[in-house]
Formats: structure tokens, C-alpha cells, sequence
């Protein structure tokens, strides 16, 4: 569930999100997303996330609160990426892919479509299927 959290702007006025220029997506006034980023129209960005340099956020995914996602990792639509996980730099998640709370991806992972990743989970390289097969060496 999506939680709305007001932010308080310099003119008084009540804010809950905020249009990010590139991409036109939503963004709360209390995350941190660099101008290079790219945050889709239907996208939103939840407070105390972070979005690095030239990622890339699709249609209709969600980053949830707390999140980590690090330069140029490219996140495909309707994606949902649970409370205080990491993606780090150079991560590809295809569409459809859903992170529980306090997943830790390793940079360069790839996860392909309809790809589900339980809570508390450490995924340290290679691929991930949506049958949840793993192509090279993942802890759990």
C-alpha cells in the first residue's frame, strides 16, 4: 500500500509529490532522484528513496520508501521494489519484477521478467528467471 507522507515546500503549501523534469514522474519531496534520471509518467518515487545517476524507471513501477537504486540501473514497468532494498549500479529488472523489504542486489544482476525476489534476500550475481532459477552463484 502506497503511504502518502505531506512534505511542507518553502511556500507553505502542502506537497505529497512533485513532478520529476526528465520523465515527468511522480517524486516525493523528501527522496533524493539526480536530474539525469529518467522517472516515467506513471512512476512513483516514495520518501527517503534515492535514485542515481541515468537510471532508468518505467511505467507504473513503485520504489518504496527507503529505497536504493544506483547509477544507470534500469528498472522496467510495473515494478515494484519493496521498503529499504538496494539495487545497485549497473542492475537490470525486467518488467513485472517485484522486490520484497530489504533486498540487496548486486550491481551488473540481471532479474528477468515476472521475476519475484522474497524479503531479506542477497542476490550477488548473474540472472534470475521468473521460475526463479538462477544461472549463476546467488545466496539466499
Amino acid at each position: 500500500m502506497r503511504k502518502n507522507i505531506d512534505v511542507e515546500v518553502d511556500t507553505g503549501v502542502i506537497e505529497k509529490y512533485r513532478r520529476h523534469p526528465n520523465g515527468n514522474g511522480w517524486v516525493s519531496g523528501k527522496s533524493t532522484v539526480q536530474p539525469s534520471a529518467f522517472i516515467s509518467e506513471s512512476a512513483y518515487i516514495e520518501s527517503g528513496a534515492t535514485v542515481g545517476r541515468e537510471a532508468w524507471i518505467g511505467p507504473g513501477s513503485w520504489i518504496d520508501h527507503g529505497v536504493v537504486v544506483g547509477d544507470k540501473v534500469f528498472i522496467g514497468q510495473n515494478v515494484h521494489i519493496g521498503e529499504g532494498s538496494l539495487v545497485s549500479g549497473g542492475a537490470h529488472l525486467g518488467s513485472h519484477v517485484r522486490i520484497g523489504r530489504n533486498v540487496r542486489i548486486a550491481a551488473g544482476v540481471r532479474l528477468d521478467r515476472d521475476t519475484r525476489v522474497p524479503d531479506d534476500t542477497d542476490v550477488a550475481t548473474g540472472n534470475v528467471g521468473a521460475d526463479g532459477r538462477r544461472s549463476h552463484g546467488l545466496a539466499a
